[in-house]
């Protein structure tokens, strides 16, 4: 027997011929991605002008660097503290390479940093160098805001957030030379995953009409009505503003109380209803509710003028008398999700204000009602940031859905930008298809009379929780809102606290049941219990109660939190009566669910 090896696995060998032929290729797809950016603005599609948040950076650095430079020995003392961290890690390079193995480096990653999980960041001299001289700067950057004393806090906190984005937008892992794995890709494939790569981003810039458009997920087998929000059901009613879905029953009964869903008009409302396995919408139907779904528009320059009040009438308010007139019942239960759970609060008070009872039940996913603590979007929020934007939705009446969705990526850019770009663009690696990824990236423009009546009214003035917003010429009172309350909140939420969520629950005046989850602002809430992931916590005691102690006294429950939901609805409601067929009591059918609004694309 021949003792030669057969070994097909071994490691491809490098060609020069190849290498150069393909770097000549991602160089000419480079050249069309160019072509791409530069075409649209050549045909007056696109205007360049510099963005308002370049100025914000410059002004909110400015204030840092005043602070340091406008005292000599602050200045010094800063430059001497970088220069002896440069010194330890130079002192720890050195005894490295004299040979001592276990030299203790200079300082080391987070542990769950997915940026430096390779081993050769540690095991390479070189990337292990590099990797310290960049964690060393960011660490020297993120203590020039930290220590800087007598700042504002909002300004501290722009300062934050701008020192990280540019920390992370530098780090060595995004460039092809210091990042071990992109090396070694293009190496064993003698720099074919670059000409990828290129590929892709000529074709992103494309899409995006001049702008970068990052693939998050290969889409070519996602489609909404076909594998992603396929409950079935009907649009039963639309105006310029929503289409009505109904969904046909599952169960022989249902309770006699309807259930209306008012999603965000941020996103699109199909995050409630991806596939079957993990749709809340499905679930919501198998359980025996009567379920009721708005379905915003993606309004375009015609409906810019549509305000905050619009949204509330020609929503929720017209959904309610639409339900009325198919199911015979004059209240509903109501869930408002995000945005659309804080223009449901409105709506709430509004009915209250005019003694109106449509609501039997109103229930809240990340939502809030007070702003105090509103978490990372408050970097966006001051005067002059919502004046600029202010003016540029006024040439437009909207504002552009990628706008809205760069900033929400920007919260938490290592995982939503930076991993892409390295991914699909440096190892040429195509994303896989991901349901929740896609729906991230089906972005939305909003009117730009409601997002400003929104940033202002909420997140700059705090009108809501404080009885000072004017809706429709009623003025809103939180505490006239007597129905009960199923307040969910995140524990990881970057976009509505739970800290948020908690404090808003006291401005309700009825009774309110804070329910906290965990994972964050979408896994928190779309987590079907089949799936037995996280937990969640409740507590009866809320009032006056920081999140930390509410905690304390809190009992952890395994699994998903909607089992306790259903459980709570069916408390306050429990009569059943035979299931509604869509259609009945001379419903017009308009179309198939999910109906078309939700199938534009920005």
């Amino acid at each position: 027997m021949s003792n030669v090896s057969t070994d097909t696995q071994a490691t491809p060998k490098f060609n020069a011929e190849a290498f150069a032929m393909n770097i000549a290729r991602a160089m000419e797809s480079s050249g069309q991605a160019l072509a791409a950016y530069l075409k649209p603005r050549q045909t007056g599609e696109v205007r360049d002008k510099p963005p308002n948040e370049l100025g914000e950076v410059i002004k909110t650095f400015s204030v840092i660097a005043e602070y340091w430079l406008s005292d000599k020995e602050r200045a010094s003392s800063l430059q001497m503290q970088l220069g002896k961290d440069y010194l330890d890690l130079w002192g720890s390079a050195v005894r490295r390479m004299a040979g001592e193995a276990d030299a203790k480096p200079a300082i080391a990653p987070a542990p769950r940093d997915k940026r430096f999980q390779d081993p050769e960041w540690k095991s390479n001299q070189f990337f292990d160098f590099i990797l310290q001289l960049y964690l060393l700067t960011a660490k020297w950057a993120q203590q020039l805001v930290h220590d800087a004393d007598g700042i504002d806090p909002h300004t501290r906190k722009k300062a934050e957030f701008y020192v990280q984005q540019i920390t992370n937008a530098l780090a060595p892992s995004n460039f092809v030379l210091t990042n071990p794995e992109v090396l070694r890709a293009t190496v064993e494939t003698n720099g074919d995953n670059l000409v990828r790569g290129m590929k892709m981003l000529a074709e992103d810039i494309e899409a995006g009409h001049g702008t970068l458009r990052i693939r998050q997920s290969d889409s070519s087998n996602l489609e909404v009505g076909v594998n992603m929000a396929t409950t079935p059901g009907k649009v039963i009613f639309q105006n310029e503003l929503m289409q009505l879905i109904q969904y046909s029953p599952a169960t022989e009964n249902v309770l006699r109380t309807p259930l209306l869903i008012v999603p965000p008009w941020i996103n699109k409302f199909y995050i409630l209803d991806l596939r079957p396995e993990k749709s809340y919408i499905k679930w919501c139907v198998d359980q025996g509710i009567t379920v009721f779904v708005i379905s915003w528009v993606n309004p375009d320059k015609e409906l810019g003028k549509k305000t905050w009040a619009d949204y509330m009438t020609e929503g929720p308010l017209t959904a309610m008398d639409v339900i009325e007139k198919v199911t015979g019942e004059m209240k509903v239960h109501t869930a408002g999700y995000c945005v659309g759970g804080t223009l449901l609060a409105s709506t709430l008070a509004y009915l209250a204000e005019k003694r109106r009872q449509r609501v039997t039940s109103a229930t809240f996913f990340a939502a809030q009602v007070d702003f105090t603590h509103a978490g990372d979007l408050l970097v966006f929020v001051d005067e002059d940031q919502i004046s600029a934007l202010e003016r540029d939705m006024q040439e437009s009446g909207v504002l552009e859905g990628s706008k809205m969705a760069m900033a929400f990526n920007m919260l938490r850019s290592n995982d939503l930008i930076w991993s892409y770009v390295v991914n699909n663009y440096l190892k040429g690696q195509t994303p896989s298809s991901f349901d929740l990824l896609h729906w991230n990236s089906d972005a939305t423009r909003m009117p730009s009379s409601n997002h400003s009546y929104y940033l202002r009214n909420c997140y700059l003035e705090n009108r809501l929780s404080t009885g000072t917003m004017v809706l429709d010429n009623t003025l809103l009172d939180l505490s006239k809102v007597k129905v009960p309350v199923y307040n969910l909140a995140a524990r990881e939420d970057h976009i509505a606290p739970a800290e948020s969520v908690l404090y808003g629950s006291q401005f309700f005046g009825g009774p309110v049941r804070y329910v906290l989850s965990g994972s964050g602002h979408i896994a928190g809430v779309v987590n079907p219990p089949a799936s037995n992931k996280y937990q969640y916590w409740t507590n009866d005691n809320i009032k006056d109660m920081k999140l930390a102690d509410w905690l304390k006294g809190a009992e952890e429950h395994k699994g998903s939190w909607w089992p306790d939901w259903r459980g709570w609805l069916e408390s306050h409601d429990p009569e059943t009566v035979p299931a509604r067929m869509v259609g009945s009591n001379g419903t017009q059918v308009l179309e198939d669910a999910p109906g078309s609004y939700v199938r534009v694309r920005a």
